[in-house]
């Protein structure tokens, strides 16, 4: 007699195996998708039977895009561009995300991981600095069981984890290993900025909680001889429009917790773009009086190391995530400016 334990094992066995054929052998590392609590959201969706949370992701890793990006900070970039890959389907919905094509829409590739593994191999080959993860969560068992075999036959990059700072720290304990680098992001100070914006209430505790584990486990920014990120943490402000004080007060949390030690990229950048362009409140650019503001705030509180974006009112066109064509490709070549 089957009870409904045994018949949801049976269930999620018979869809193991499908995926088995369809897909290649799936690795013990993917049984955290039966119940998947990857992010703060912690939906529990049985990814391996079919069912799609919050994200929307699925069983294979889905790829937008990959390539060298010449856009990110002058120490990811380098003189040779940071091995990217953008992952579809995030766990957030953020009404003015460039990216929304796949991030929000699930454009993208479904891939084997043998396909992924190619795909990190040949951006190593290509000199990329490093594998620039964007938008990782969803994906980071994928992710590891790609990485593996690279791993143990010496072809090894630091890893850049590329995030927007919602992450659960128990999924951060559990995929350390991935995370060389952090480039994450603060983007809110209260909550309600954070549902409107981004559909995600608990923001602001998850990222502040996700920067600290970040800075106590990889400590400030570490380069080489010829001033490629190696190891640390890039915090990224991006400043967003009437919301001034929230990034003002985010410097000063840093500052507070983390001293003046860890670089910080502040950006002008905000486009206002898919659903901001309808949105009261979202649908402007940052004027140069807000912006400077922010500046004057990060100079006051002595966040010297990184980087300081100058005044532009719109980020360049070719870095906009939903002017990029899919599959392989640089991004943003000659470009300096943060993506």
């Amino acid at each position: 007699m089957r009870t409904p334990n045994s018949e949801h094992r049976t269930q999620n066995a018979e869809r193991r195996t499908q995926n088995e054929k369809n897909f290649g052998v799936l690795s013990s590392e993917f049984d955290v998708l039966s119940s998947c609590r990857l992010c703060p959201r912690a939906c529990g969706a049985n990814r391996l039977a079919g069912q799609r949370g919050y994200c929307r992701a699925g069983v294979l890793p889905r790829v937008f895009r990959y390539g060298a990006h010449f856009g990110e900070e002058p120490p990811i970039t380098g003189t040779r561009g940071s091995g990217t890959v953008f992952f579809s389907h995030c766990t957030m919905r953020c009404i003015y995300c460039q990216n929304h094509p796949w991030s929000q829409a699930g454009h993208g590739d479904d891939l084997t991981v043998e396909v992924l593994r190619d795909i990190l191999a040949q951006l190593a080959r290509q000199g990329c600095h490093n594998w620039n993860l964007v938008s990782p969560t969803p994906w980071l068992p994928q992710i590891r069981e790609a990485a593996k075999p690279l791993l143990r036959a010496g072809i090894a990059l630091p890893f850049v984890y590329n995030t927007s700072g919602y992450e659960s720290l128990e999924t951060l304990e559990a995929f350390a290993d991935l995370a060389d680098i952090a480039l994450i992001d603060l983007r809110y100070a209260r909550a309600e900025s954070a549902a409107e914006g981004s559909d995600a209430r608990t923001y602001v505790e998850a990222a502040r909680g996700a920067l600290r584990w970040f800075w106590e486990r990889l400590g400030p920014l570490e380069t080489d001889a010829s001033g490629i990120a190696v190891r640390g943490v890039i915090c990224r402000i991006l400043a967003l429009p009437g919301r001034i004080a929230e990034a003002v007060e985010n410097l000063e949390w840093l500052a507070r917790h983390t001293g003046s030690g860890i670089h910080v990229s502040v950006m002008s950048q905000y486009t206002p773009l898919h659903r901001a362009l309808q949105t009261p409140g979202w649908d402007r650019k940052v004027t140069a009086d807000e912006y400077a503001v922010l500046v004057e705030a990060a100079e006051d509180l002595g966040l010297g190391n990184g980087w300081i974006q100058e005044f532009e009112g719109e980020a360049p066109a070719d870095l906009l995530g939903q002017n990029m064509p899919a599959g392989e490709g640089a991004v943003g070549a000659g470009s300096n400016t943060p993506a």
